[in-house]
């Protein structure tokens, strides 16, 4: 191979792609998908490329024509055996066995297993989590979370610069509230041993208030327009409840395993906003209606957007278009992507439209996600009724240790205890994580912790069955090292465990550029699939020296590329369940 630590599918796409240049130069093909993809039936080869139909559409000629002129003019590459037409024109693509071992040999010696570095160091901003300050994490935070990180993740992996930006909800008319309810019914002790709890308790009293008593209204204004102009006893007041929140909150991240490089939230941009309103009048964007100041997009489809309220006070879009330009002028980003729920696409399309018209250079991405729901419960954080995340969390770690222990009832408690965070945490995030973030997501416990589906569990337990393979390998045969063995496929299961394994870059690379962290754990629950019916077919410790020492090399691979698909979605990897 020209490049064994690129991906297959990498390798094989830049190939049709020269030869088509060739086989037809006079051709357009810039919006021609040239790529290859795996074959869902391997009937019909390793790979397939499906060029040849949209190249027939451009070209007004029959599509087997093409597919018959490509091949006639291919020269194969060293690691293909042989390509043929089917069907209406599927160009259908064998890779040499030999080729797949070696690319095998060439992913186990590398640390990044062949991940490119297509980020180059560029840097790229992922905006995600964004909690209210006040108020404690629920059940909505937790898509944003683990997904936006699993996306940091990915991302660095391909060698991109990221930078994790917490956006807090640090600012609004909220705060009025809660100062005022803060003087009048707080709760010191509470404050001491819970203070997110006693501050959310604040809150729903006092916004209750306001929407039954209209002087409790105006005084939580009165406080707010105060803290607005920087009173100091507001000031400080504000500054006590975003510390309080920041440690509690940092303790559910603890638990995620999720860290970001700065927390700047909305009241970072404060004194930017009136800048960036005078620069949206003086682009000409920006006019006056009904006392606001608006950006009309409907000629664009995009209904009104207003940048500042008729009470002179600032919004989301301006505070978000003020965040872009800083970000921007001081990061240059490659690119900054939002991990938001559904419910926010019109703002994202508005205020993206409106920095592409004041001339940002930087692609700004949104990625939106369907809400996440137990079948027995919604929520209201403004009634008070709120399925907390840290006992969301408390919860799949008591239930993940009655599972550990019925599995491995000899474990000493503080194994058990530490496996059941492991598996617990990761099937709060995988039950996330292997949904398309677009859809609507019903948790479930059975599905969660399930030891025989699409679940982390099962992902866990495959690795941590293999582990129990090595450790019998080196009992049997000690001071045998297997590496020192080469890879070679005999068997139909190993050859299909090893096109799975050989497809782990491309299946990061997808789940970045599609920003389907899904991706990822489609591949990883396949890869399990492939290995099990490897293991169930295949001899391992009674097969001869050779193939035995190839079979654990296969099973090492196998591992590595568990753990490490499962540390891109934030998910640990136990040696033991």
């Amino acid at each position: 191979m020209k490049n064994t630590t690129s991906s297959l599918e990498t390798q094989l796409s830049a190939w049709c792609a020269e030869t088509f240049a060739v086989c037809f130069p006079d051709a357009d093909l810039a919006a021609i998908p040239l790529a290859v993809i795996p074959s869902k039936n391997e009937q019909f080869g390793d790979c397939q490329c499906e060029a040849a139909m949209k190249l027939a559409k451009e070209l007004k000629t029959n599509p087997r024509a093409v597919a018959q002129k490509f091949i006639e003019s291919a020269v194969l590459p060293d690691f293909v055996e042989k390509i043929e037409i089917a069907g209406p024109g599927f160009i259908n693509i064998w890779l040499k066995t030999t080729a797949l071992a070696g690319q095998l040999e060439a992913m186990q010696a590398d640390k990044k297993l062949g991940l490119p570095n297509l980020g180059n160091s560029r840097t790229v901003i992922i905006d995600y989590s964004s909690p209210n300050v006040a108020k404690p994490m629920h059940i909505g935070h937790i898509r944003s979370t683990v997904i936006g990180n699993a996306l940091d993740r990915l991302y660095r992996a391909l060698g991109y610069n990221v930078i994790a930006d917490n956006h807090l909800g640090d600012w609004g008319t909220q705060f009025g509230l809660i100062i005022l309810g803060y003087r009048e019914f707080a709760d010191q002790d509470a404050l001491k041993t819970a203070p997110v709890e006693e501050l959310e308790r604040i809150y729903v009293k006092s916004y209750n208030l306001s929407k039954e008593d209209e002087t409790w209204r105006d005084r939580a204004k009165a406080e707010l327009v105060k803290l607005q102009k920087g009173d100091t006893e507001n000031l400080a007041l504000w500054k006590s409840f975003i510390e309080l929140t920041l440690s509690e909150f940092n303790r559910i991240y603890k638990r995620l395993d999720v860290s970001f490089d700065l927390y700047r939230g909305e009241s970072f941009y404060n004194d930017q906003l009136a800048g960036t309103v005078d620069l949206l009048k003086a682009k000409g964007l920006a006019s006056e209606s009904d006392g606001a100041l608006v950006c009309d997009l409907e000629a664009d489809g995009l209904n009104v957007a207003i940048v500042r309220k008729s009470d002179g006070g600032y919004n989301y879009t301006s505070t978000d278009i003020a965040t872009v330009v800083s970000r921007t002028e001081e990061f240059h980003p490659a690119e900054i992507i939002y991990v938001t729920d559904e419910r926010q696409q019109l703002h994202f399309k508005q205020f993206f439209h409106i920095c592409k018209k004041i001339g940002v250079p930087t692609k700004l991405t949104h990625v939106w996600f369907g809400l996440m729901r137990l079948p027995e419960a919604t929520f209201s954080t403004r009634e008070g009724n709120v399925i907390k995340l840290e006992a969301l969390l408390n919860e799949a770690e008591a239930r993940a240790l009655e599972v550990v222990k019925a599995s491995s009832p000899n474990m000493d408690d503080a194994k058990q205890k530490e496996i059941a965070r492991a598996v617990g945490i990761g099937a709060i995030k995988y039950t996330d994580l292997s949904q398309n973030p677009q859809s609507l997501v019903t948790f479930t416990w059975e599905k969660a912790l399930a030891m025989d589906g699409n679940s982390a569990p099962y992902l866990q337990y495959a690795y941590a069955r293999i582990a129990s393979v090595r450790d019998k390998y080196a009992a049997q045969f000690p001071g045998i090292n297997p590496d020192e063995f080469p890879i070679i496929l005999t068997e139909e299961q190993e050859r299909r465990l090893a096109l799975k394994l050989i497809r782990f870059p491309a299946a990061v690379e997808t789940a970045a550029k599609l920003h389907r962290p899904s991706v990822m754990a489609d591949y990883l629950f396949d890869l399990s699939q492939a290995y099990s019916s490897f293991y169930q077919n295949v001899p391992f410790l009674k097969a001869d020296e050779g193939p035995r020492e190839s079979r654990i090399r296969l099973c090492a691979l196998t591992a590595t590329i568990l753990k490490k698909g499962l540390a891109l979605l934030g998910i640990e990897t136990p040696e033991r369940i």
